[in-house]
């Protein structure tokens, strides 16, 4: 049960973010917010990530080896968290906070399961199954219905936004890879973290960030920063390690969830009636997928339940 708290927490953190963004200087962009965010949270996620990771470590009798796959799913973390970060800003300011992040978050269950079904050949539990329909058939709504008087969700914001999701759901399932293979969650966190700071370091040359400048420029990266990506992932880091990949994304829409409650009550985005509608289905998987996954009922979880 703490790890669906965990996991819920965070993604309630996640769900400020396009609201925060919203709230921010007008003339950013997608890249430039998005570099800043990683090079704040990225580096302080690693720092937080890679110290409880060491000293957990230090209390295991025994530690994985670092091997070239290690490395290399532990630098797939890191890319996709930065690959993340513009596709899913581009999707909430092409079709608003709720919309773009529903569809990003909406979608990452759906790649994250098939994935797995892919990497283990398990088939899904029925409970998922019935959960990620669900999950899908909200998305679908929201894509279709837009916000109120559009005529559905812009094309390019709409593949910003399931990128974004395709992204999440590459990373969550290699961090499960991580973990299966005996590393702590805390230094998967780090590792993920440190990769995505180094990502957004070599892109900041070549963004604008004249923006910091502007009243709650720097306000807004730091909670992006801090709250959004440091605080969030080692949560939802720390649930994904007693959770599977799958179970741990469909939590997550949470975050849409809460972003659609913040785009209409702070930033007076107006949702279609078929969008409600999406909203009200994505929550309903959200509770069927947390009652469905009580720890006496899967005591010992899978890379996909089964």
């Amino acid at each position: 049960m703490l790890a669906l708290i965990a996991v819920v927490a965070a993604a309630v953190l996640f769900g400020t973010t396009g609201t925060s963004q919203a709230l921010g200087p007008a003339d950013t962009t997608p890249l430039a917010v998005g570099a800043m965010r990683l090079a704040i949270g990225g580096t302080a996620l690693a720092a937080i990530g890679l110290s409880l990771g060491a000293r957990s470590r230090r209390r295991a009798s025994a530690s994985p080896r670092l091997t070239p796959r290690a490395v290399a799913l532990m630098a797939v973390t890191g890319v996709c968290l930065a690959v993340y970060q513009p596709l899913f800003f581009l999707g909430t300011e092409r079709n608003g906070v709720a919309v773009g992040t529903v569809v990003a978050l909406g979608s990452a269950p759906v790649i994250a399961g098939l994935i797995e079904w892919a990497l283990t050949k398990r088939r899904p539990s029925v409970v998922w199954v019935a959960a990620t329909t669900l999950a899908l058939v909200g998305v679908v709504l929201l894509g279709v219905g837009g916000a109120d008087g559009a005529a559905g969700a812009d094309p390019l914001g709409f593949v910003g936004s399931v990128g974004a999701g395709a992204s999440f759901a590459v990373f969550a399932n290699a961090q499960r890879r991580l973990m299966d293979g005996g590393w702590d969650p805390f230094t998967v966190a780090g590792a993920m973290g440190a990769t995505s700071a180094a990502v957004a370091f070599a892109a900041l040359p070549f963004v604008d960030l004249s923006w910091l400048g502007a009243p709650g420029g720097l306000a807004m990266s730091l909670w992006l920063g801090l709250a959004t990506i440091a605080v969030a992932y080692t949560l939802f880091t720390w649930g994904l390690g007693r959770l599977t990949a799958s179970v741990a994304a469909t939590l997550t829409l949470a975050e849409p969830l809460t972003a659609g409650v913040l785009g209409v009550a702070v930033l007076g985005e107006r949702l279609s009636p078929l969008a409600v509608g999406g909203l009200a289905v994505l929550g309903a998987g959200l509770v069927l997928l947390a009652v469905g996954s009580r720890p006496r009922r899967d005591p010992a979880p899978f890379a996909v339940e089964g």
